[in-house]
């Protein structure tokens, strides 16, 4: 279980540089649809597959779920600039909850974990120092 774990932490890192790389060269159908499809890929292996079923159709999550199934719609049937958008609307939207658990999982990485804590360090001490 643990190594799906990883290995799904690995795909949703290939998706997500896939996507990237699509954007910078000008919206490359190929390279969107192979990032999808290894994000989705990686987090069925992360979340598991029944999870990640629940996941896209609770019905609180439709307002996510459903824009994002539509984006990657557009993405395979050549409209990739509009699925894009509407992707990462519905992205936003479906994994908005998941932001403290990314959040306190980045201030256990060592150098990731000392930049996002630096500001309010910074503002911390200045704060004792002037008042």
């Amino acid at each position: 279980m643990v190594f799906d774990a990883e290995i799904g932490i690995g795909l949703i890192g290939f998706g997500i540089l896939f996507s990237f790389l699509a954007v910078i060269l000008f919206f490359d159908r190929g390279l969107l649809a192979l990032g999808n499809i290894f994000f989705l890929s990686g987090v069925g292996l992360l979340l598991g597959w029944r999870s990640m079923l629940q996941l896209f159709t609770k019905k609180a999550n439709l307002k996510g779920s459903l824009p994002f199934l539509a984006g990657l719609f557009l993405i395979f049937v050549r409209w990739p600039i509009l699925g894009i958008i509407i992707e990462i609307y519905g992205s936003i939207v479906l994994f908005s909850g998941f932001g403290p658990s990314i959040t306190a999982f980045l201030y256990h990485i060592p150098v990731v974990g000392w930049l996002f804590g630096y500001p309010f360090n910074l503002f911390d001490q200045l704060r004792r120092l002037l008042g």
